[in-house]
């Protein structure tokens, strides 16, 4: 069970987007399930959105119903939100469970846009499986050996701490990387979606064992064969210089786009910049199986 919506002093479109409710499903990808949600005509081309770690689906609920003309889903990688748990982890694996997903919706050659840690398995679904997608564009994912705050997390394993209340544990949401803006109306909203009842009251929803065999984005970068676009923000974990590494190593370039004034977490702080950002992205890409293989 999620803790009950709420969004204290929201503006009308961030309401009108979580009235725009949306579908959820589930698919089986190596014996875990993962969850999904889905927004928009079956007919519509795709995008499929894919979380950072320790977050989920939920956090594109104010985004998805904004990317008009798209079929719009968003999973939770396993280990995140409301899919199942694994004994180990793997970064290809997750990107066979966008594939899966992407398939169980009739997605044809979908758009997959990942958020940090996301973007690696965004990356990872374009060497994988090209002819599964049309076009990969990264949110702020660094070119790290290990993702953003993980060394944190890693010495924090432990069983997540239960809260009374719910009141009580959206008080204590924080991002890893911490940032500093956060709207509060789409933190309560985000905080409420990442938790689940437990005995005794509630804790967060994903595995603090999430981690495993990670992908190395300096490696998958150069295998790359589907067009990728990476939006770096301005007070992100992307430098200027990263960024220019990383065209370095994409076979053609990689086309860089800013958002300005955004945090890691732009959904959080600059959610309209984004939306704006993606749907420029999305008017100007090839949709479904028309765009070339490089």
């Amino acid at each position: 069970m999620t803790a009950p919506a709420s969004t204290p002093d929201a503006p009308g479109w961030f309401q009108r987007a979580l009235e725009d409710r949306p579908v959820h499903g589930e698919v089986t990808v190596d014996g875990a399930p993962v969850h999904y949600r889905v927004w928009g005509d079956e007919s519509a081309p795709g995008v499929v959105l894919v979380h950072g770690g320790a977050a989920n689906s939920g956090w594109w609920t104010h985004v998805a119903p904004q990317l008009p003309g798209r079929r719009v889903v968003a999973l939770d990688l396993s280990g995140h939100g409301d899919s199942g748990r694994r004994e180990v982890y793997d970064g290809h694996l997750w990107a066979r469970e966008v594939v899966a997903v992407a398939a169980a919706e009739q997605l044809d050659r979908p758009a997959v846009i990942g958020h940090s840690m996301g973007g690696w398995v965004a990356v990872a679904v374009g060497v994988d499986a090209p002819e599964a997608v049309s076009g990969i564009a990264v949110i702020d994912s660094p070119l790290n050996d290990t993702a953003p705050d993980e060394a944190r997390l890693r010495e924090r394993r432990r069983p997540h701490r239960v809260y009374p209340s719910v009141e009580e544990a959206v008080a204590r949401f924080r991002t890893l990387p911490a940032q500093d803006v956060l709207l509060p109306y789409v933190r309560e909203h985000v905080a409420r979606d990442s938790l689940r009842t437990v005995e005794g009251g509630w804790t967060w929803k994903f595995d603090p064992e999430f981690f495993g065999n990670r992908l190395l984005l300096r490696n998958l970068l150069p295998q790359l064969a589907r067009p990728i676009t990476l939006f770096r923000c301005e007070h992100g974990l992307v430098s200027a210089d990263m960024a220019a590494e990383m065209s370095r190593l994409v076979p053609g370039g990689l086309p860089v786009a800013e958002l300005a004034d955004a945090g890691h977490h732009p959904m959080l702080d600059q959610p309209l910049a984004l939306v704006a950002a993606l749907r420029t992205l999305l008017a100007v890409w090839p949709a479904g199986g028309t765009s070339p293989v490089r």
